[in-house]
């Protein structure tokens, strides 16, 4: 799954993903502009291979305000939704009620068992090492937890870029790998020139956790932060004054630890090629092929 993201969803991108067979994700929240909203409809909408799925704050499900939006959804029939940071359980109602199912985005334990308990059809475990806001517990005690007392399907975030990170994923007990930081350098995404190039350029090391620029934990580029004149090592850690001008996303510029897995900026085709590639070039068992066959039954 490429990961919904703020400036670096694009039209392009997720229709280049579900073209490949990669579960498309955008950016359907309030950062998308009510036009472009329905851009993303209406050219997903007929794309042959896997599905897309739509971003949204939970609180969508109550709110008037997103009442249009989500008209559009189920005028459009979209089969996912992943939502995030609140209860989902009205969104889950609504989006159910045109035959769509709902993950919902978790970054700790009690979060995912209050989105269990609100009916979500699955969940995506946002891990430590994922870009943009991120969870700070390990996948490797996360996802066996949760698939413990979940059956429902598993997404796997954080670190994630290269085909060990998705058998590794697998192996835990997800179902599917999601992706962000490696579909942000890809030529089909939405950001500008200069956050593509810098991800081949950094390491790991490069890549600084602070609430400092929108008051939630999120992963940003050293180099980005200090560009706009913050010194990367002395950032509070609660939400702070920009310098004038300045806006989190699009001129500090957000990765995940697994920059430093990403080499070059491929163009999304020839990125899932190679990726398929490598997987299958690795000892995979097959009950893993049997489990994801079954998922793959089951979300189609």
């Amino acid at each position: 799954m490429c990961a919904p993201m703020s400036f670096a969803s694009s039209v392009p991108l997720a229709v280049a993903c579900c073209r490949t067979g990669v579960v498309g994700g955008w950016q359907g929240g309030t950062i998308t502009p009510f036009e472009q909203f329905e851009d993303y409809l209406k050219a997903l909408a007929d794309v042959d291979g896997a599905p897309p799925i739509a971003n949204m704050p939970a609180r969508w499900g109550t709110d008037p305000a997103a009442a249009d939006r989500l008209d559009l959804l189920e005028r459009y029939r979209v089969p996912l939704v992943l939502s995030s940071l609140g209860n989902p359980s009205a969104l889950v109602e609504r989006v159910h009620g045109w035959g769509g199912r709902v993950v919902h985005d978790v970054t700790t334990m009690k979060h995912a068992e209050k989105a269990i308990a609100a009916g979500a059809d699955g969940l995506m475990l946002t891990c430590a090492g994922a870009g943009g806001h991120t969870g700070f517990l390990t996948p490797m005690a996360f996802v066996p937890a949760v698939r413990r007392m979940f059956g429902g399907l598993l997404i796997v975030a954080g670190g994630i870029a290269d085909a060990h990170g998705i058998a590794a994923s697998l192996a835990l007990g997800g179902d599917i790998a999601c992706m962000g930081t490696r579909f942000i350098a890809t030529p089909e995404s939405g950001v500008v020139e200069g956050h593509r190039a810098m991800i081949p350029a950094v390491s790991a090391d490069d890549i600084v956790a602070s609430a400092a620029m929108n008051g939630v934990p999120a992963h940003w580029m050293r180099q980005s932060i200090e560009a706009v004149g913050l010194d990367a090592k002395a950032l509070p850690n609660v939400r702070s004054p920009m310098p004038e001008g300045v806006m989190p996303w699009r001129d500090i510029w957000s990765a995940g630890q697994s920059a430093g897995l990403i080499d070059a900026v491929e163009p999304v085709a020839e990125l899932v090629a190679r990726l398929k590639r490598e997987f299958e070039a690795l000892p995979v068992t097959t009950d893993w092929r049997a489990r994801l066959a079954t998922v793959a039954a089951d979300w189609s």
